[in-house]
């Protein structure tokens, strides 16, 4: 295994565990349009973590297309 291999499924895993945490603020419904919130601002923790995801979304996809052409 390469190193990006190992930076892949270490991503992958934090970035899975940080979007299990992330709050919604509704139900299952609101996912699916029953949501009377459409606007929401993102504050304190719950922005850090939405961007520390996308942080981490975006070396996720980088490993996988650096570990293809290698």
């Amino acid at each position: 295994m390469n190193i990006f291999n190992y930076i892949t499924i270490a991503s992958m895993a934090i970035m899975t565990i940080l979007i299990l945490i992330q709050t919604r603020g509704a139900s299952l419904g609101a996912g699916l349009g029953g949501g009377g919130e459409v606007n929401t601002i993102r504050r304190g923790t719950d922005k850090s973590i939405h961007q520390i995801t996308i942080i981490l979304a975006f070396i996720f996809s980088a490993s996988i297309l650096l570990g293809i052409s290698v």
